[in-house]
């Protein structure tokens, strides 16, 4: 299944990036990038940028634009006209260091801030505070887990729903120090099978998707379609030849006769 487009962080701290037009939405454009650490100028100083936006209402003068600076090596962002964009800017959730960016391409901004304002609701102020403290016990981490593997499971298991670092909790991060010194082993090799009865990766169930999500490894079929295999984590081992430490997912395609 294709992304429709590629989900970045981009770092502009101290760099310039070109920022044209008057008015509320170049402003907002203004501030969003002052907030980054960059520096706003104007098209004067293009070859010094990477990144523009042009909030622009003539058409006709911001698709001039647009082709200039894109002729000049810049991603280019217009507002209002996906068509002239080379990315776009998602709504943002913030909660200290942890950035939850929600986009939809392009198609709705209104629709990505109603999801973001949801998600507001959802998650503790607290939550930046956690990420705070596993960035500070991050040598710790891998002194307790020297294997990135077995770090990664414990960490998995450790912030899954209802465990004792759990992101929902108010009270994750003070429990940190206390996960470290009390928490056992990675867990040993395991082996679960998913059962398959649609081809729909949007009918998977809230524990098939999660299981998917924190497997390290994931065996199937040809007849699996890539839109399931795809919800499995990027770095898991596809079809692997042996036993592989942690969580096997195997799936299997069997629709109901």
């Amino acid at each position: 299944m294709a992304l429709s487009a590629l989900p970045l962080f981009h770092r502009i701290a101290g760099q310039r990036v070109v920022v044209l037009g008057g008015g509320p939405a170049a402003e907002a454009k203004r501030q969003l990038v002052s907030r980054a650490g960059g520096i706003c100028c104007g098209e004067n100083e293009a070859h010094h940028a990477r990144l523009a936006f042009i909030a622009i209402d003539d058409a006709a003068a911001a698709r001039a634009a647009a082709l200039r600076l894109r002729a000049k090596g810049l991603l280019v962002n217009a507002a209002d006209r996906p068509e002239l964009c080379d990315f776009t800017t998602p709504s943002l959730l913030e909660r200290g260091p942890v950035v939850i960016a929600v986009g939809t391409a392009g198609a709705s901004a209104g629709l990505a801030k109603q999801l973001r304002l949801r998600l507001e609701g959802l998650l503790p102020p607290t939550l930046g505070q956690l990420a705070e403290a596993l960035q500070g016990a991050r040598e710790r981490l891998r002194h307790r887990w020297p294997d990135a593997g077995e770090r990664r499971r414990a960490l998995d298991r450790a912030l899954t729903r209802g465990g004792p670092l759990d992101p929902l909790d108010h009270r994750a991060a003070e429990r940190v120090p206390e996960w470290l010194e009390s928490s056992g082993d990675a867990l040993p090799a395991a082996i679960v099978e998913i059962d398959l009865t649609s081809e729909d990766a949007d009918d998977l169930t809230l524990r098939q998707a999660r299981l998917l999500g924190e497997a390290d490894a994931i065996v199937y079929d040809s007849d699996v379609p890539e839109a399931i295999i795809v919800r499995a984590r990027a770095d898991a081992i596809r079809n692997p030849a042996g036993t592989v430490p942690g969580l096997t997912v195997v799936l299997r395609l069997r629709p109901p006769s």
